[in-house]
Parts: C-alpha cells; structure tokens; sequence
C-alpha cells in the first residue's frame, strides 16, 4: 500500500523552499540596483571634492569621491591584502585616527608594505584621497537578517605615506557585485532541498 506524504515535514519543506527561493529573486532584485549604482559610483572619481562624512553608511553619490581628512593621531593600525598604484600586491595598512578629544574619529587606508609586520612611519596629519568604505568582513547571513552594522567610511589615501608605497586608486571593480551569484546559489539549494526530500519520500515509500 502506499503511504500518504507526512503532512507536517512536507509543510516545513515547502515553506524552506518557497523562502530560498524569495531570497533567490530579491537577489536577482539586488543585482540590479547594484548595477545602477556602479554606474554611478563609476563617475564618482572624477567629481569635485566633497567633505569627508562622518558616520556611516557612505551614500553612492559620495562612494570615491575626492575628499580629505586631517588624523590628529594613529591609535592603532591594522593591515590586510592589498594592491599598490603601481601593480605590486602585498598588505593595506589601514590606520584607525582620532580626530578629537570626541567623535567617531576617522579610517585611513594609508599605503601598502610587503610585510604584514611593517611598521608604519606615519604617525597623522592632513591626508587627502578617496571616500571608500572599511573592509567587509560581515556575513551574508547578517547582512541578510539586518543584524550587521553598515560600513564605516574610510579614506583611501591618494598620497605616499612614509615608509609604505601608495594605494592603487579605487575602481568599480572594488565594490563586489555578488547577487547573481547568491541568487543561483539560493535556487541551488531549494533544488537539493526538494530532491532530498524526494529521495526521502520514495524511500519511505518504498519500505514494507
């Protein structure tokens, strides 16, 4: 005799599903503002400058452009993999600044080493470049969820800093554009989903 689906697990598979796959096509939604915003964000460069913002998140409208902050001091820095304006690879150091005796202080992508032990020279000052973002390290389901922060701005210098070679300047190709990829992924996992599920069933089925 064959057996009826069990109602209740074939509900909860369903409705997981059904969620992965809304989570494909709001990516696929993504992917098209991303793409709007590149081309805006492409022109950024060449803009005149504007004030450095002070809190995140950093609007498309002034995603690289020219700006300039004045870092009283380092308070601590920190590096990771990077590319130098003139093609070399090695590790950004990025320096945390205070800006006062108050405030959100500022991020400063100030130069590349080859070593991820340099020791910058740098120590502060007037330092001018693009408006960029901190790196992103959150996750996707975060990110997702809501529950991540936005990213802080962070000035990428545009200047040699002492004893670091300067930064290749910003690029579209920096800002990742990853929805198509998560969207197939999302459409992936409802497929493998409903196929274990199937396999499930035939087995269930298939047992006296």
């Amino acid at each position: 005799m064959i057996r009826r689906l069990p109602l209740l697990p074939t509900l909860i598979v369903a409705a997981a599903v059904l969620v992965m796959i809304g989570l494909g096509v709001w990516q696929l939604q993504r992917r098209a503002e991303k793409e709007a915003m590149l081309a805006l964000v492409a022109a950024n460069p060449a803009r005149p400058a504007v004030a450095f913002p002070a809190f995140p998140p950093v609007p498309s409208d002034l995603l690289f452009r020219r700006s300039s902050v004045h870092c009283l001091h380092v308070i601590h820095w920190h590096s990771e993999a990077g590319r130098a304006a003139d093609g070399s690879t090695g590790y950004r150091y990025i320096a945390e600044c205070a800006t006062g005796a108050e405030g959100p202080g500022v991020l400063v992508a100030a130069g590349v080493a080859a070593r991820p032990d340099a020791t910058p020279q740098w120590r502060g000052g007037q330092i001018r470049g693009w408006i960029g973002e901190e790196p992103d390290h959150r996750s996707l389901f975060s990110r997702i969820g809501g529950k991540s922060l936005p990213l802080r701005p962070m000035l990428i210098a545009g200047e040699a800093v002492p004893g670091l070679k300067p930064l290749a300047p910003p690029t579209v190709a920096d800002v990742p554009n990853n929805h198509l990829a998560y969207a197939v992924q999302w459409f992936i996992f409802a497929a493998i989903a409903v196929i274990i599920y199937l396999l499930a069933a035939f087995r269930r089925r298939s047992t006296p």
